[in-house]
């Protein structure tokens, strides 16, 4: 796992943050992870997945209409460029 330090953190962050860490029963190091977490992976977000299964119901796709679409693929490998 990566380490952070963080630099020049204002003492009023800082003491809202052991503050807020007390009253959930948590470590202020504990707290400032969950806070950044929450912060850069929202449980709203939208995932790439999701979204195409989504839409792929929407429009009525059935499995046989992503197996035709899976046999159609071209599946040769691609050629590395050449740079002469």
């Amino acid at each position: 796992m990566a380490t952070l330090t963080i630099r020049n953190l204002p003492d009023e962050v800082h003491r809202a943050l052991r503050m807020r860490a007390a009253q959930m029963g948590r470590s202020t190091e504990a707290e400032v992870r969950l806070v950044l977490e929450a912060s850069v992976k929202p449980p709203q977000r939208l995932r790439l997945g999701t979204a195409l299964a989504e839409l792929g119901q929407q429009a009525g796709l059935t499995k046989q209409d992503v197996e035709a679409l899976e046999s159609a693929r071209d599946k040769t490998p691609a050629q590395p460029m050449r740079l002469e």
